[in-house]
């Protein structure tokens, strides 16, 4: 099955390089050179979303809140800006991923192709897909997991998780009590080596675990904080369904 990829950038020599990149690997990309052409073009077919922060009109930023209003699919954003406050920002808006220009083609083709190959297998279109008769599910007090893909309930109601955070929490549901770090999150997860910056992006992405599944964020039931050690599913009934 051929990806389809929408190419979200306003500098149109840098759009055409990255659409050329990605036609010679075979992905349809679909360009859109600002935030609105962008939205206007987004549809349930999109399997990543690549986008730069620093656009005409709606930014970025805003673009990815709208579009994680409407999809969960991967967002791998492109910025110049290096400082971490501007990764950690783009991470809050629903990014998945990003990339700092200037940056090499083999760097961007391997950060599409992971994050395309979660998504794939975690949206039950990749090798790990199994009939619903055979899905299975976690469960700890109203939270109800997908194990196979990116389902996630609390009481009833659907959770909206990137593809990250559900591989996250995922990860976490299924050793419950047990301490992950930092480091163990973010290798597991990126699989990518950990550096002591990307500390901060697992925090982010906890943050937003427990914006979506626990009664009260500020004060977590559930993905709790173990202080100078790292961070775990706190339960006592975890079951499998």
């Amino acid at each position: 099955m051929t990806s389809q990829i929408l190419l979200i950038e306003d500098d149109r020599d840098i759009r055409e390089a990255i659409r050329q990149l990605l036609a010679a690997e075979n992905y349809e990309v679909t360009e859109a050179g600002s935030g609105e052409e962008g939205l206007e073009k987004l549809n349930d077919k999109v399997d990543l979303v690549v986008l730069d922060i620093m656009l005409p009109g709606i930014s970025g930023l805003r673009t990815c809140e709208r579009i994680r209003k409407v999809s969960n699919v991967p967002i791998l954003f492109l910025t110049a800006k290096s400082q971490e406050s501007d990764k950690l920002i783009g991470l809050m808006a629903g990014g998945d991923d990003y990339l700092t220009k200037p940056f090499s083609y083999a760097e961007l083709l391997g950060r599409i192709k992971a994050l395309l190959r979660r998504y794939q297998v975690y949206q039950g279109k990749g090798e790990a897909e199994t009939t619903p008769e055979k899905t299975q599910y976690l469960t700890a007090g109203n939270l109800k997991v997908n194990r196979e893909f990116n389902e996630v309930q609390k009481g009833g109601d659907q959770v909206s998780l990137s593809d990250i955070e559900y591989r996250m929490l995922l990860l976490m549901m299924e050793q419950p009590n047990q301490i992950f770090s930092a480091e163990m999150l973010f290798e597991q997860i990126w699989d990518e080596p950990f550096v002591y910056t990307c500390a901060n992006t697992v925090m982010v992405h906890i943050r937003k675990i427990r914006r979506a599944i626990e009664d009260d964020p500020a004060k977590p039931k559930l993905v709790r904080t173990v202080w100078g050690k790292g961070y775990r599913f706190e339960s006592s009934d975890t079951a499998f369904l």
